[in-house]
């Protein structure tokens, strides 16, 4: 009979990457960078574990998007009080906060409760190429 493997945690060994974002779809680069975030790459990979490593996003301000998102894509908060909906569509998120784009569409793709909050503690994004985490030594990742 074959046993399940739960991974340990002197068995779990985080690296960090390095993703640069200029003109890459953001759909898929999210896609890739969650499925980093929650260690879907690695064989020791369970699912109720953050056994994913850290990625530093760089260039937030140049992921493209296709179709008519940028028109269309709009992004909803809500402050809880009567007629507080706020409603910002894509084009205008991307000019005034690119970083938050990318960080809210790799958020929504992770585990939702604890879980999810642990992961995207380890997702780092930037709108340029500049970032403070030269002492993670970040190996390069192409999505």
């Amino acid at each position: 009979m074959n046993k399940t493997y739960v991974a340990k945690k002197e068995d779990i060994k985080r690296q960090w990457y390095i993703v640069d974002a200029k003109d890459k779809i953001l759909g898929r680069l999210a896609a890739k960078v969650a499925s980093i975030l929650r260690g879907k790459h690695k064989p020791i990979f369970t699912p109720f574990l953050d056994t994913g490593d850290g990625v530093i996003v760089i260039n937030a301000s140049g992921v493209r998007v296709t179709g008519r998102k940028l028109k269309q894509k709009v992004y909803r908060r809500y402050s809880g009080y009567p007629g507080g909906l706020k409603e910002i569509p894509l084009e205008a998120m991307l000019n005034k906060r690119p970083t938050t784009v990318i960080h809210l569409a790799v958020q929504r793709m992770l585990p939702q409760g604890p879980l999810g909050r642990d992961m995207i503690k380890k997702l780092k994004v930037y709108a340029d190429d500049k970032h403070p985490h030269k002492g993670q030594s970040p190996v390069s990742l192409e999505v």
